[in-house]
């Protein structure tokens, strides 16, 4: 089993920033891919970015040039830097990391007012 507790999440006006974190705890030296999906309201879960063990990375096209994510084998946690924030980056963001299974975090709110 692997548990997640997620981090950073807020209310920021736009233009600002936010961290998130991601710390993983349990079965760590299973996991191989990490990432956030988000959520906002009547919409469907989307893929935000995400990171394999090895470095790889991907990003939606929506936030490329404006979010980093990163990862910290040591610290078993995962970060999502967010720059230049925008009212339509305003979701529930979840972190998950891929095991035995695909596991979640309790999700984090992140509001940005115009």
């Amino acid at each position: 089993q692997v548990q997640l507790v997620e981090s950073g999440g807020g209310l920021v006006q736009g233009g600002g920033s936010l961290r998130l974190s991601c710390a993983a705890s349990g079965s760590i030296f299973s996991i191989s891919d990490m990432g956030w999906y988000r959520q906002a309201p009547g919409k469907q879960r989307e893929l935000v970015a995400m990171i394999t063990s090895r470095g790889s990375i991907n990003y939606a096209d929506s936030v490329k040039g404006r979010f980093t994510i990163s990862r910290d084998n040591t610290k078993n946690t995962a970060y999502l830097q967010m720059n230049s924030l925008k009212p339509e980056d305003t979701a529930v963001y979840y972190c998950y990391a891929d095991s035995i299974r695909r596991f979640w975090g309790q999700g984090t709110q992140v509001t940005v007012s115009s």
